[in-house]
């Protein structure tokens, strides 16, 4: 019987430290996003010499729309992550281009209530992404088709010509496009 306790107590020891390490911290850069789970010492080593210039390509609508986009939340563990890993910020920088049915994440507090009875969930982390130098990029297109305005759009989202236009013209500048 003594040894059964002990072999429990040991796996109870055992789980409580696997479960530690799989917890996911918060970054330096986004600090109320993006929370990041730390690899030490990966076998893919990062490549200090390089830019790491993203264009996240964000199209689909939030599944939960009381919720923050995932996507616009990718961009903060992007930087959260590469930041904690050591590329610094003069390396990394990150553009989110908004088109189609994800473009209600940046309409102001005021527009999101009258669509989704509810202020805006992405507001404060868009503030944030825009602290940290992340260009919010609206198609223009999808602004014409939606009706989205200077007056409902969130006032740190700049427009486009189209989504086109800036993921073609971003990627010119070297930003790699990520899809999801």
């Amino acid at each position: 019987m003594r040894k059964l306790f002990l072999t429990l107590g040991i796996l109870c020891l055992a789980f409580q430290s696997a479960e530690g390490q799989n917890k996911p911290v918060a970054g330096t850069v986004v600090k109320d996003f993006g929370k990041f789970y730390p690899v030490e010492n990966p076998g893919f080593k990062t490549d200090y010499t390089q830019n790491f210039d993203a264009v996240i390509d964000v199209q689909e609508a939030s599944p939960k729309p009381n919720e923050i986009h995932p996507l616009l939340n990718t961009a903060a563990r992007y930087l959260n992550m590469h930041t904690w890993a050591g590329v610094t910020l003069k390396d990394l920088h990150v553009a989110l281009v908004v088109h189609g049915g994800a473009s209600d994440a940046i309409l102001t507090d005021e527009a999101y209530q009258a669509k989704h009875g509810m202020d805006n969930p992405n507001t404060l982390l868009i503030e944030q992404l825009n602290q940290a130098g992340v260009q919010l990029i609206l198609c223009g297109q999808t602004a014409g088709a939606r009706d989205i305005t200077d007056q409902n759009r969130n006032a740190h989202v700049q427009v486009a010509l189209s989504a086109l236009t800036a993921l073609v013209q971003l990627q010119n500048q070297g930003y790699q496009l990520i899809e999801f």
